[in-house]
């Protein structure tokens, strides 16, 4: 009897027990609370739905200089074109065009008149990136097919009419204001074309027995090629001429990222090593290099439109224990940057802004476009896809 009262009193004791527990952390928490999703509205599966001009709300304007166009997320790949005074009295505009990933909706947004308004219905969802030809008027957008192994290209206009499709599982795209070329890379190697901006085929630009490239125009001077960036990997840069000479100008080095200017005469080039970055200028003739006084990845900047300088997000004290840039392509790290400006002559570093000093939190840029006269700056926060602004 004396067992079975003891038994008792130890349900009694933890029966209480979780009685309590229950009525100290579960039974007054608040309920699920759902609200509605901040990103820009999406059109249906089918092509056609929804007008376009369809207003899409307001940006947020965090201070007098620094805005939040969309909350995204949007493609990596953003057009900033100048639109012409419509008469003496006016300035010109600087329009911001985009693509919203998950409808693949084309989006306006004009600095000056702080409208934001959808210009393309046309559904294309799971787009992973954009290149802008200079005009604004066509992106080529790469997205996953059907079967999830095709990668599909397509030219994609701004009104989203016309369009047109480029071969499937190219390798890289590359823009200019007439011209695309793509890269289709094999076992064998890599073979380079040039196409019209209507996508129509005009030439092979060259061939390599490298299979992991990425191209870039260099004005007259032909092209430029170098090595997928991986820490892990001894990355190369060459001048590729018009005749398809390729000339080594910069490595073998490790996780090296190149970004020519717009003549075609320096690249910006970064490399990685042991979690520390490193920045120079090369020159495409000669191959001399030129220390830079920031360092961070090139895929984070920018060249204004006349070369004189380049605007780069740059990491506050980016962490050793990552390998770059790797580990920042795959989301494993994220990384809070100050804007800066370089001075390609006269090699000094000025700063910009600081994101987290305007109370935004930390913002990790990537996708950096300038207009023509480089008065705005644009770039895409990484970490959840949003679109920023600020006037410089």
């Amino acid at each position: 009897m004396r067992r079975i009262l003891i038994i008792l009193a130890a349900i009694v004791v933890l029966l209480g027990a979780g009685g309590y527990v229950y009525w100290r952390y579960f039974a007054d928490t608040p309920g699920l609370v759902v609200t509605e999703p901040t990103t820009l509205p999406t059109s249906p599966t089918t092509p056609g739905g929804g007008a376009a001009g369809a207003d899409a709300g307001t940006a947020t304007k965090v201070t007098s200089r620094l805005t939040k166009i969309a909350a995204g997320p949007v493609v990596p790949g953003v057009a900033v074109v100048t639109i012409p005074a419509a008469n003496a009295s006016s300035t010109a505009d600087v329009d911001v065009r985009f693509i919203e990933r998950q409808s693949g909706n084309i989006y306006s947004y004009l600095m000056n008149a702080g409208t934001l308004t959808r210009t393309s219905n046309k559904t294309l969802p799971g787009i992973q990136w954009a290149a802008w030809l200079p005009s604004g008027q066509t992106a080529i957008v790469r997205y996953l097919g059907d079967d999830v192994a095709t990668i599909s290209t397509y030219g994609l206009a701004v009104d989203g009419s016309g369009g047109f499709f480029l071969p499937q599982n190219l390798a890289d795209v590359a823009v200019s204001s007439t011209s695309l070329l793509t890269l289709a890379s094999g076992a064998t190697g890599s073979v380079a074309s040039l196409s019209g901006v209507d996508g129509v085929y005009k030439a092979t630009a060259f061939a390599s027995p490298l299979s992991a490239l990425r191209v870039g125009f260099a004005g007259s001077r032909g092209y430029l090629a170098f090595t997928k960036p991986s820490q892990s990997l001894m990355g190369t840069l060459f001048r590729v001429s018009a005749g398809g000479i390729f000339s080594r100008i910069a490595g073998p080095l490790p996780g090296l990222i190149a970004l020519g200017n717009h003549t075609g005469t320096v690249a910006l080039v970064s490399t990685s090593a042991g979690g520390v970055m490193r920045m120079v200028l090369v020159d495409t003739s000669t191959g001399a290099t030129t220390p830079l006084p920031l360092s961070t990845l090139a895929d984070k900047c920018v060249w204004t439109a006349d070369d004189a300088a380049i605007y780069c997000g740059v990491p506050i004290a980016p962490s050793l224990d990552y390998s770059y840039p790797d580990d920042w392509y795959q989301g494993a790290v994220a990384l809070s940057d100050r804007i800066w400006k370089i001075d390609v002559k006269g090699r000094f570093a000025q700063f910009v802004f600081d994101p987290q000093a305007s109370s935004v939190g930390e913002l990790d840029a990537q996708a950096l476009a300038l207009d023509p006269r480089a008065t705005v700056l644009v770039f895409v926060n990484k970490n959840d896809g949003s679109l920023w602004s600020y006037q410089l």
